[in-house]
């Protein structure tokens, strides 16, 4: 079987991220008890006599990249923004919120999910998921240490409601709440160690077959109780209850390549102000069993789902890297050797004290890791396109069944159609609006938005193919090549011909550009 996600599409992101927070955050869904899900309640609703933007653009309709301050306040379930020059969140990512995708048992989100959390089930682990996509930006950028300038906080990478509100672009948003539900839950479920989270996360980003701007991630923590006064005096007492609980995990025989330690002064330190390096030998050590026990079940499921699974020669290897996240360390990143490649799967990491300790826990200790639904689902499945997951066709839908990792069967292939759109950029950004909200200088995420809000998933890949600056007046011309395709028919000239219209229009319109 050719493996036709990318690596670009299993990388991990650099945002994964686990921090504490100071505000309270939504009561969590137990997935084990949900029985239905109201798919309806976080649809967008203005609150104005005039007619509410449709979920879904229609050919002819005028798209809409931003919500302009002037407009009536957004009621997204029993939640109202009155929109300003922070709003960038268009109708087409709104008609998003409320599918809960990984919460329909036959969908491939869910399937891998469930796949996950068999191998963090309870009573150990709670399995949760977070419906509501909607937190404060404190929540989402301060409260886990995000500088001021980081380019995660503008609205050329994230989605704002309003400028005190986001639309989440990690689960990490809600771990406080779940660090301090692990010492509520002491005295009734004091057998829970840990948790897993599921959620779906928006960030503005490139059109291609492995991105979209809405997603799924799930991330899982597991913690260990400490002495509360002076712990250091007994961590060998800490240290011999996680290798108890490590020797209580399957062994297995698959070779991982580990060939630097657990901590480097530099390179990835001990937090030897908090941990000895004997807690931290014993917890990276935990958390690397576990996760490779998680691979292993993955990856053996995937070679099930292909045509002839026994024509598979090369073994799985599994290799450790170090890395760095401000919010773990030491961290490392875990690779797999697959189908002639490495693939860079998940980040991982001995959680930060100082999150604990700021998150009411001073007394846990413990790991943490996040990864990527679809970056796992479109592995296990052998689905070539992102845009597949969103899809209502019955001809997708119809071929995974819950408890099954089944090959996907591709349809027809639809042919595509490229067209080319250039550009000279303002001189200023004095006057335009951009499509990230407000008078901002145009970024590349700018046209992502602008064809997504045209086309929808009708358009597959977006590439800049031409850069250049005029040598007597400065200015600078783009060009950019707009690939559209169905994935469950032939389009016409006629409608690529309109799509590509409402692009060129609406560049103009919103981004001051002159076309060439």
């Amino acid at each position: 079987m050719q493996l036709l996600a990318t690596g670009r599409a299993l990388r991990v992101s650099c945002r994964w991220s686990l921090a504490a927070s100071n505000l309270a955050a939504p009561r969590p869904v137990y997935i084990n008890r949900l029985l239905t899900y109201q798919s309806k309640a976080l649809r967008p609703r203005f609150n104005s006599s005039t007619a509410a933007p449709k979920d879904e653009q229609t050919l002819g309709t005028e798209p809409a990249p931003s919500i302009a301050s002037s407009s009536p306040a957004l009621t997204l379930g029993n939640k109202s923004f009155q929109p300003d020059d922070w709003t960038n969140a268009p109708s087409h990512i709104l008609a998003h919120l409320g599918r809960g995708l990984y919460l329909d048992e036959n969908h491939p989100l869910s399937i891998t999910r469930k796949l996950v959390e068999s191998q963090f089930s309870g009573p150990e682990f709670g399995n949760y998921a977070e419906p509501d996509p909607i937190v404060p930006a404190a929540r989402n950028f301060d409260d886990l240490g995000f500088p001021a300038d980081h380019p995660g906080r503008s609205r050329t990478d994230t989605y704002y409601l309003d400028k005190q509100t986001v639309l989440r672009t990690h689960t990490s948003a809600h771990q406080r709440a779940y660090f301090q539900q692990m010492n509520r839950n002491e005295a009734t479920k004091p057998e829970e160690k840990g948790y897993t989270i599921v959620a779906d996360v928006y960030r503005r980003d490139a059109i291609d077959r492995s991105h979209y701007p809405v997603f799924h991630q799930m991330e899982c923590a597991r913690l260990w109780k400490r002495p509360e006064n002076e712990p250091l005096k007994s961590s060998q007492q800490t240290a011999a209850q996680i290798w108890k609980d490590l020797e209580a995990l399957p062994r297995h025989d698959v070779v991982v390549e580990d060939p630097n330690p657990t901590t480097h002064p530099t390179r990835n330190p001990l937090q030897d102000k908090y941990h000895t390096a004997e807690e931290a030998e014993a917890i990276t050590a935990h958390l690397k069993r576990s996760l490779e026990l998680l691979v292993i079940r993955i990856f053996s499921a995937a070679k099930e789902a292909t045509e002839n699974p026994d024509a598979i020669q090369e073994p799985l290897k599994i290799r450790w890297i170090e890395a760095y996240f401000p919010f773990t360390s030491p961290s490392f990143e875990l690779e797999v050797f697959w189908q002639g490649e490495w693939l860079e799967l998940l980040g991982c990491g001995v959680v930060k004290q100082e999150l604990l300790n700021s998150s009411g826990v001073p007394h846990r200790i413990g790991w943490a890791f996040g990864l990527g639904l679809e970056r796992i689902a479109m592995l296990l499945f052998n689905i070539p396109d992102i845009r597949l997951f969103w899809s209502k066709d019955p001809r997708f839908l119809s071929q995974f069944q819950a408890g099954r990792i089944t090959r996907f069967m591709p349809f027809s292939k639809h042919p595509a159609c490229y067209k080319d759109v250039a550009f000279w950029l303002p001189s200023s950004a004095a006057g335009s609006v951009s499509a990230a909200g407000g008078s901002v200088p145009f970024h590349e995420n700018d046209i992502m938005e602008i064809v997504r809000g045209a086309a929808g998933d009708l358009a597959e890949d977006v590439s800049l193919v031409d850069e250049f600056t005029h040598p007597k007046t400065g200015r600078k011309s783009l060009c950019y090549r707009i690939n559209y395709r169905s994935l469950e028919r032939t389009l016409t000239n006629e409608e690529t011909n309109k799509l590509h219209d409402k692009v060129r229009q609406t560049l103009v319109k919103t981004a001051g550009v002159e076309l060439r």
